[in-house]
């Protein structure tokens, strides 16, 4: 069992200043390298490649392929297939194109020919990217297998004898350069042209063309990256124009993110404050405090919906001030004074209530209150 480390054990902590490391190195791939050393996958090889010259020396270009020997299968080596262009802003549409071509037959090898900035800026225009870059792009696509550079505009026998090439890919749509309406109208009469579909919406052209439509969009963009005006070829003028939109871009976003951290923190207090008024009226108003004010208050609730009695009226049913104690005094009504004689004076008579006139009705004439001393005098007499 492992014995717990007691003080006397424990090392004294160094208070020495930790070296720190350094940081980790990422090898970077040169932009011209040997890729001797991917045994896997390698980019295509130039045609004045040992690899690419190998494979042309291995070609026994006396064996002419027919097309219907290429589309059956029947071959005794590879059929080489030629594709050429610009390539300017590698897309999805030129890798297509070389897909088309490298499976148009069962064994291909492609050759694409790729032209250099002298021959396309005077036969077509400038381009976006360099030779080399525009070389670069093609020979790593997975299609190809050699790359021409320097590849001419139109296709004479000299050069096709010289790279043995079998076929020619392209597009149907006749093409004319020099005065000629097709270039590639010999090798379809020769029967050694194939063609391939063009991909719609995407085009080297439409790429330019989006560019120069969101032009400000791009330089902003560049400009907030740290690329000078003077490489993009901006007046002094729109830098500032440029730097104060993206200003006032980032202000925009900043206000935006702080609006949403002051609505989570509103909604935040807002969920506390709501579950302390929860609480405090399930405190007030819960089952049982609910439960005990119903039966204090069930009377009161009762005697609020409920209408009270009609009073109680006279003798006659038109006596509205009477009231309904039994127990109240006798009311007195003074009678007019010609009602007896004059040595009598105004006589007061008492008059009962109608229940107190009821019960002493039932009396005989000399039990009466009222008639009890008339009837002494006169037995005294």
């Amino acid at each position: 069992m492992d014995r717990m480390p007691e003080e006397d054990d424990v090392s004294p902590v160094s208070t020495a200043p930790a070296t720190p490391s350094p940081p980790p190195e990422f090898k970077m791939l040169p932009l011209i390298m040997d890729f001797e050393d991917f045994s896997i996958c390698q980019p295509a090889p130039f045609s004045y490649d040992d690899k690419a010259m190998l494979e042309l020396e291995r070609c026994d270009y006396t064996q002419r392929i027919t097309y219907h020997m290429a589309r059956a299968g029947k071959t005794t080596r590879r059929v080489r297939v030629y594709a050429d262009g610009i390539y300017d802003l590698f897309h999805q549409g030129h890798a297509r194109q070389l897909m088309q071509a490298k499976n148009v037959f069962p064994n291909v090898y492609l050759i694409v020919g790729v032209c250099n900035d002298e021959l396309t800026l005077r036969m077509k225009g400038r381009t976006v990217m360099n030779g080399f870059e525009r070389y670069e792009g093609v020979r790593h696509c997975r299609y190809v297998d050699e790359i021409v550079p320097n590849a001419p505009w139109t296709l004479n026998e000299e050069f096709i004898e010289e790279h043995k090439i079998d076929f020619v890919a392209h597009d149907d749509i006749p093409y004319g350069a020099g005065g000629v309406n097709d270039i590639y109208a010999p090798l379809k009469a020769k029967g050694m042209f194939v063609a391939t579909e063009r991909t719609e919406g995407v085009s080297t052209s439409d790429i330019v063309a989006r560019i120069v439509k969101d032009y400000d969009v791009y330089v902003r963009r560049n400009l907030a990256r740290g690329y000078s005006a003077k490489e993009l070829n901006v007046s002094f003028l729109s830098e500032k124009k440029f730097r104060l939109q993206n200003k006032m871009d980032e202000l925009k976003t900043r206000g935006k993110r702080e609006l949403t951290k002051v609505k989570v923190d509103i909604i935040t207090k807002w969920e506390e404050k709501s579950r302390e008024f929860i609480d405090a009226f399930l405190l007030l108003f819960g089952r049982e405090r609910l439960n005990t004010f119903w039966n204090e208050s069930k009377g009161r609730i009762i005697q609020a919906l409920s209408p009270p009695g009609s009073p109680n009226g006279s003798v006659n049913g038109d006596d509205p001030d009477a009231t309904d104690d039994p127990d109240s005094e006798d009311e007195y009504m003074e009678l007019p004074p010609d009602y007896g004689s004059a040595s009598c004076g105004s006589l007061t008579r008492k008059l009962k209530r109608p229940d107190k006139v009821n019960a002493s009705a039932n009396l005989s004439y000399s039990e009466q209150p009222e008639h009890r001393d008339v009837v002494n005098e006169r037995r005294s007499d």
